[in-house]
Parts: structure tokens; C-alpha cells; sequence
């Protein structure tokens, strides 16, 4: 299994395609580099490209301290160690928490940003006395039934959860969900309590794609109409039908919208 070593923690990472183009999958707080296996099966075609875990996530080694900053470190060191030189940097939630510091601090090692699901504001205090409490339970007994139940319908749109084509995927990612170790409350704190970045985004120059589901409850699309109206044109689309996890939600749309962004900005 290939892991790297980056800023002091062994980040595990998957690898398909050897275009010159690389493109660096950054993923959501509570998921892993699976949640982009649908964009990686299609770009990989055409392009390199790299998903990885961030510390304390998925495969990666747990290690704090979890602060959005050193996460942002990880990933440059990540992008360096590796020698991918400039990448396509795709983050979601999370992943666009990393993606915006990224961009705005070493502009040399982002070609392009892609942010989905994601906002560049501290976390809306409204939102804490819920993620403290669940934290608190994953803390003694792991990401149990009643916590994931919680969870998902943060995760995903209320139309995507209803849609009972779609019963083999939800049960697949709550799974997924409950796979998560006790110590996931290291980077959920890490999440929740992140600075913002808003006097950062005019510093970001690279070529900048925004997605939103358009029902999104987590990140609502305000929150992206924020980031787009920061970044000297950042480009905005709205996803119909899709919630915080567009990449799996809606992945035909997504896909299509990074081919086409891909193409415009080699």
C-alpha cells in the first residue's frame, strides 16, 4: 500500500493514470480517498491522478495536531514529496479548507482549484452545540447507528436519501461512515474549530471552479457565492439534487463539469 511521508505523517494515497496533468483529490471530514472513486475511474483516462487520506482519516496515520493549517501542510508537502509539481487540487468540505490555503499560500503548487461543498467561514457557531454533542459520543463509543443516522442526512441531500434507487449507496456510505476509529474526534475538532479564511480568497490567482448541491444543508450554496465572489473570477455551479457529497450524489454531473474545467485549464 503506498503511503507517504509528509510534514511528519505517513499519508496514505492511491495512484491511476500517468497523463502529464495531475489532478490531487482532497476529500470530506468523516470519509477517505473513496469518496471519488467515480472521478477517478473517468479523469484517470486522460490524466494522473492522485486521492489521498488526510491525517487521523482512512488509511492515513492518526497524528495530531489536526488544525486546518497543518492539514493545509500535509497537502503541500504531499504535492512535494511526490514531485507532482503543479496540480489540479480538487477539495470537498474539508478538502476545500485545504484547497483554499493552499492556493492562497503556495500559489506555486496549484495549476488550478477546484472547491466543492465548501466554505471559506469559520464554522457557523449555530452548528457547534450539535457537532460537540455528537463528538462527544463518538469519543466513548465510535461512530455508532444513532450517530451515523445523524450524520447522513448532513452528508447527503433529503432527495437523494428518498430516492429508493439509490437504498445500495446509502447503505455502502453509512458503512463507510461507521468505519471511522474513536479518534476521528481529533480531526472533527480540527473542522469545527477552523479559522476562516475570508481575507484570504483575494490572494488566490489560479484558474478557480466552485460546485454547490443545491441542497446542501452542511455548507449551504450561499456559502459558495461567498468563496466565488472573493476569488477575481472564480466560476460558480449549482448542483440540482445533490447535498454535500456532489462527487457521489450527482457523479455524471460532476464529472462532466471537471472534464470540461480540465480541458479549458491544461
Amino acid at each position: 500500500m503506498p503511503f507517504q511521508e509528509a510534514n511528519g505523517v505517513n499519508l496514505y494515497y492511491e495512484e491511476k493514470g500517468n497523463g502529464k496533468e495531475v489532478v490531487l483529490f482532497s476529500h470530506g471530514l468523516l470519509w477517505s480517498h473513496k469518496m471519488f472513486a467515480a472521478q477517478v475511474e473517468v479523469l484517470s483516462k486522460s490524466y494522473r491522478v492522485i486521492a489521498y487520506d488526510h491525517r487521523g482519516q482512512g488509511q492515513s496515520e492518526s497524528k495530531g495536531p489536526f488544525d486546518m493549517d497543518t492539514v493545509a501542510e500535509d497537502a503541500a508537502a504531499l504535492i512535494e514529496n511526490l514531485g507532482l509539481g503543479k496540480v489540479h487540487f480538487a477539495g470537498l468540505s474539508m478538502g476545500g479548507f485545504v484547497g483554499m490555503r493552499l492556493a492562497a499560500r503556495r500559489p506555486e503548487l496549484i495549476k488550478s482549484l477546484i472547491l466543492m461543498e465548501t466554505s471559506a467561514n469559520a464554522e457557523p457557531v449555530e452548528n457547534l452545540p450539535k457537532y460537540k454533542t455528537l463528538n462527544g459520543i463518538v469519543k466513548w463509543l465510535g461512530v455508532i447507528a444513532p450517530v451515523a443516522n445523524k450524520v447522513m442526512p448532513i452528508m447527503f441531500a433529503e432527495s437523494w436519501l428518498t430516492n429508493p434507487s439509490n437504498s445500495a449507496a446509502i447503505k455502502h456510505w453509512k458503512k463507510e461512515v461507521m468505519a471511522n476509529k474513536k479518534s476521528i474526534t481529533g480531526p472533527v475538532e480540527g473542522v469545527i474549530y477552523r479559522k476562516g479564511v475570508e481575507d484570504e480568497l483575494a490572494k488566490i490567482t489560479c484558474p478557480t471552479l466552485i460546485m454547490v448541491g443545491d441542497e446542501d444543508v452542511a455548507t449551504k450554496p450561499e456559502k459558495a457565492k461567498f468563496i466565488q465572489m472573493g476569488i477575481t473570477g472564480a466560476v460558480l455551479h449549482r448542483i440540482p439534487g445533490a447535498g454535500h457529497s456532489s462527487c457521489i450524489e450527482k457523479p455524471e454531473v460532476v464529472n462532466q463539469l471537471l472534464i470540461d474545467w480540465l480541458k479549458a485549464n491544461a
